[in-house]
C-alpha cells in the first residue's frame, strides 16, 4: 500500500504581483509559484532584484502601497492568503500562523526602547489571550534561552545597541518564534553579519526547525547558504521561478542555464573567478520569451518567441527552459 503524499503547508500557484511607478505598471512576480511542505526548509534564491522579498511580502499581505497581487493565490492549508480582509490577516496569520525574520538585524529594533519593551507588546503567547505581563516575560526569556541568547534573563532590560549583530538576530528569530507559529519565513537573515556568526545561525535555525517541527522558507542569493540549510530550493529570476525541487538534485545536476552560472559564481564551486554578464531586466521592459534569454549562452529562436512552460525532465525537479521539452516528453 503506497502512504499519500503529504499536502503542502503553504502553496503558492501562478502568482504575479505588479507596482505601480510613474514610469507605468512593472511586474515584479509573474506566474511565481512554490510549495512548502510540512517539516522542511524551503530555500529561494536568485540575483538582486529577483523577486524574492516580494514574494514573502506577498504571503504576509505586506506589499507596497501601489503593490497588488493580479493573479494566482498563496494557499495556507485550505485558505486563499490573498482573499482574506487585513484585519484577519493581522490577527491570524501575521506572527499568529506565520512568523517572520527580517534580513537586517540593525535596522529591525527601534535603538531608543528597551528590548523588553519592543518584544512584550508584539508577544501573543499561545493559547492564553489574557497572558499578563509576567507570564509574558517569562515566554520570552524562554525563548531567549532557546536561541542561546547569552544572560537571556537580563537581556529584556537592555537597548539593540548593546547587542551584537548575532545576538540581535537571535533576539529576531526568538519574536517570529513568540507566538508559535508553524511556519516560519526568513527573508535573507544573516546577510548582514561575517562568516562566523552566520554559521551559527544556520546551525541555530536548523535545529529550532527540527526541535519544533517547523516549516520554513528561508531567502538567500547565496547557494552556500542553501547547501547547509534546505532540504528545497526554488530558483527566482525577474520575477518568475526558473527551477526547482530538492537540493541534493539541484546542486549536483542544475537544468537551467541560470541555475548552472549562478552555481558557477560560487566561490566554493568556481575554478575561476567568473560572473554572468548582463543584468537582471528591468520589471517595466522585460525580454520577450524567456526572461533569462539576453544573457543565456544556450539561447535559440525559440526562446524569445514565448514564454518557456514548467516541464519536469525528473519526478519532482522542474525547470522553465525549452532546452528540456524533449526530455520531459521522452
Amino acid at each position: 500500500m503506497m502512504l499519500e503524499k503529504p499536502a503542502p503547508v503553504l502553496e503558492i500557484r501562478d502568482l504575479s504581483v505588479s507596482v505601480g511607478t510613474d514610469e507605468g505598471e512593472a511586474r515584479i512576480l509573474d506566474n511565481a509559484g512554490l510549495a512548502l511542505m510540512p517539516g522542511s526548509i524551503h530555500g529561494v534564491v536568485g540575483e538582486s532584484g529577483c523577486g524574492k522579498s516580494t514574494l514573502i511580502r506577498a504571503i504576509l499581505g505586506i506589499l507596497p502601497k501601489r503593490g497588488r497581487a493580479t493573479h494566482g493565490s498563496i494557499m495556507l492549508g485550505e485558505r486563499n492568503l490573498l482573499g482574506l480582509p487585513a484585519d484577519t490577516l493581522q490577527k491570524d496569520v501575521r506572527g499568529r500562523a506565520i512568523g517572520f525574520i527580517p534580513q537586517d538585524p540593525f535596522q529591525a529594533l527601534n535603538p531608543v526602547f528597551r528590548v523588553g519593551t519592543q518584544l512584550l507588546e508584539t508577544v501573543r503567547t499561545p493559547g492564553d489571550s489574557k497572558a499578563t505581563r509576567e507570564t509574558k516575560k517569562a515566554h520570552v526569556i524562554s525563548l531567549l534561552k532557546a536561541v542561546q541568547l547569552p544572560d537571556a534573563e537580563h537581556a529584556l532590560d537592555r537597548y539593540p545597541h548593546q547587542f551584537s549583530g548575532g545576538q540581535r538576530q537571535r533576539l529576531l528569530i526568538a519574536a517570529a518564534l513568540a507566538s508559535a507559529p508553524g511556519i516560519i519565513l526568513a527573508d535573507e537573515p544573516t546577510t548582514a553579519l561575517d562568516v562566523t556568526t552566520q554559521l551559527q545561525i544556520l546551525k541555530l535555525l536548523r535545529g529550532l526547525a527540527i526541535e519544533r517541527g517547523l516549516s520554513m522558507i528561508f531567502v538567500t542569493h547565496d547557494f552556500g547558504v542553501v547547501a547547509q540549510l534546505c532540504d528545497t530550493v526554488t530558483v527566482m529570476y525577474a520575477g518568475q521561478t526558473v527551477e526547482s525541487g530538492p537540493v541534493a538534485q539541484v546542486l549536483k545536476a542544475p537544468f537551467h542555464p541560470y541555475t548552472q552560472m549562478l552555481l558557477a559564481c560560487h566561490p566554493e564551486r568556481a575554478k575561476e573567478l567568473a560572473g554572468i554578464p548582463g543584468a537582471v531586466p528591468s520589471p517595466l521592459r522585460p525580454p520577450q520569451g524567456c526572461r533569462f534569454n539576453p544573457r543565456c549562452p544556450s539561447a535559440r529562436p525559440a526562446c524569445s518567441a514565448g514564454q518557456p512552460p514548467r516541464v519536469a525532465p525528473q519526478p519532482g525537479h522542474a525547470v522553465r527552459c525549452v532546452l528540456h521539452l524533449d526530455e520531459a516528453a521522452a
